[in-house]
């Protein structure tokens, strides 16, 4: 593909075109014929095996052709695995013959031959980086960057690592060009560019999800396992059901990482010495959950958990309906919104709840506030303040050091442009206009000691918040017993009472990651007793699947 970096690009030997062979069919296509078309979804691989296909892609200048694929070698990037929508077209540059895997048997073929699968994982993910390196701009964003349209449309394409260009209507010649030549008016911004193909103003979450097939889920689909939820417990779940033989379907209400996906740089999980962060881990552990067959709909809400006969049914916010013999509870816990006024009207105007390259790129150079004292809020610290000016982190408590591990509280002592301020909160915020304008941003707040109750006004733009922490669970059953904080109780902590209540009939009590219903299992921090800590989350995650394989084996399939 042109000239990029070796590792996106191989080339099977003739001995291995024959190994793939079987598990697709070899066509003939004259030049100019199309192969895949910007959109698809689900496509299959190809792989050329004389003659060669041509990779093409929409940039702000036009289509360009990024590359050409030659005998043993295949196109595409980690959407053929994940099954999301091309954002290239692929076409036959020269008559020759074609080997289609269908989406199916590509699947079959990563699970069933761990030569081929380490192959094309490498490759196609490789890939993926590459052009969100070199940033073609196949994705387009057009809006301001204090537009809460534009913060969702970037976080969505940046959680399901869609590479996109943002650009700034008012600072940027192309985004005036491309609007011109696209006849985009500045009612119509914010905008999001797919290619050649669709424009899409002011688009929610459902219709980006539409659009890039980041949720292909069939309606009255059945599974063995349902994980609800796509943190580090859920996606560890997934891996370990997947890679053991369980067909499952993963949803989540947002997209894949949950709340340790807004941690910049996680230092202290095991394997990763230079660290890594919470976003790529997401992404790592997506794509291996694919890898093994996992089918993962993002953004899904479940609404509802009912029981059907044996099996169980999950409802979804948009009327879907999902059918499983067991079902993984791992909806985690969102960060704490904080009792003041106006928080709500400059929520992704200045609030943020993470903090990604996106915002970093947003606040550089410029004063920023951290709310927090645990680990999630000293890694954004400490990663905010090689972009920003100052950056100021508040808590409640007289010392850091009773939330905080060792040695981020040394880090942030040790970073000139990071201040603590101890035992101090925000009292007020304040904006540049009022809340239906779209210009409304957040410019200056007010800090109040707790203690002295001193107050200080202070030109701060951008506050992150990384305190405390609210289960998702308002949408379990009445009869799933929770704690008075809504932490689902499992095994150990549930009581006769709990197990009388929910209806359990089973002449076992339930294992250690079981709820009051059977077959039902909670992991993660929205389970009570929880350690909130992604180590523990993965462990909790992993372990949970040798119990559903006994708890399945214990019962007949039904409607699967």
């Amino acid at each position: 593909m042109g000239k990029p970096p070796a590792d996106v690009n191989f080339t099977f030997s003739d001995e291995e075109l024959e190994t793939l062979k079987p598990f697709g069919d070899v066509r003939a296509h004259a030049m100019g014929d199309p192969l895949i078309d910007e959109g698809d979804a689900n496509v299959d691989c190809l792989i050329t095996l004389s003659g060669h296909t041509s990779i093409l892609v929409e940039t702000p200048e036009g289509e360009k052709r990024l590359g050409w694929m030659e005998r043993g070698q295949f196109a595409g990037d980690i959407a053929i695995l994940t099954g999301q929508a091309s954002l290239s077209r692929v076409e036959m540059g020269e008559a020759g013959e074609v080997l289609h895997i269908s989406h199916d048997n590509f699947q079959r073929l990563l699970v069933e031959n761990s030569h081929f699968s380490d192959i094309f994982v490498r490759t196609l993910t490789a890939r993926r980086i590459f052009s969100h390196n070199a940033s073609h701009g196949a994705v387009i964003v057009i809006g301001d960057a204090h537009d809460r349209d534009v913060f969702v449309a970037r976080d969505t394409l940046s959680k399901h690592m869609i590479a996109h260009r943002w650009l700034d209507p008012d600072k940027d010649p192309l985004a005036k060009r491309i609007m011109e030549a696209r006849e985009i008016a500045a009612a119509d911004l914010p905008v999001v560019i797919r290619g050649r193909s669709r424009i899409m103003s002011r688009p929610d979450v459902g219709e980006l999800s539409e659009a890039f097939g980041l949720d292909l889920v069939p309606d009255n689909s059945c599974t063995d396992v349902v994980v609800v939820g796509a943190g580090p417990a859920g996606l560890a779940a997934s891996v370990y059901a997947a890679s053991e033989g369980l067909t499952v379907v993963t949803l989540d209400s947002d997209g894949p990482g949950g709340q340790a996906g807004t941690s910049s740089k996680i230092e202290n999980y095991l394997g990763f010495p230079m660290g890594v962060s919470g976003r790529e881990l997401a992404s790592r552990a997506s794509i291996q959950a694919q890898k093994f067959g996992a089918r993962i709909a993002s953004p899904a809400s479940a609404v509802d958990l009912a029981r059907d006969g044996d099996n169980y049914c999950i409802s979804l916010k948009d009327g879907r309906r999902l059918k499983a013999r067991a079902v993984v509870i791992a909806t985690g816990a969102q960060y704490s919104r904080l009792p003041i006024e106006n928080l709500e009207r400059f929520e992704g105007r200045g609030i943020y709840y993470g903090a990604t390259p996106m915002e970093a790129q947003l606040c550089g150079g410029q004063d920023v506030c951290i709310v927090g004292a645990g680990n999630s809020a000293g890694q954004g610290a400490v990663f905010l303040s090689q972009t920003a000016r100052n950056v100021h982190v508040l808590f409640r408590r007289p010392n850091i050091r009773d939330t905080m591990s060792e040695y981020l509280v040394r880090r942030l002592e040790e970073t000139p442009n990071i201040h603590l301020h101890p035992e101090t909160e925000i009292g007020t915020l304040h904006g540049t206009g009022s809340e239906d304008q779209l210009t409304d941003r957040l410019t200056r707040l007010s800090l109040r000691h707790r203690a002295t109750k001193e107050v200080s006004e202070h030109d701060i733009g951008f506050v992150f918040l990384f305190i405390g922490a609210q289960p998702f669970t308002d949408w379990l059953p009445q009869h799933m017993s929770c704690d008075e904080k809504g932490f689902v109780k499992t095994g150990p902590d549930l009581s006769n009472l709990d197990l009388v209540r929910a209806g359990w009939t089973l002449d076992r009590m339930p294992t250690r990651y079981e709820t009051s219903w059977p077959r039902v299992y909670a992991v993660g921090d929205v389970r009570i007793g929880s350690v909130k800590r992604v180590a523990s989350s993965v462990g909790e995650g992993s372990v949970v699947v040798s119990d559903i394989h006994k708890a399945l084996a214990e019962t007949t399939p039904s409607g699967s």
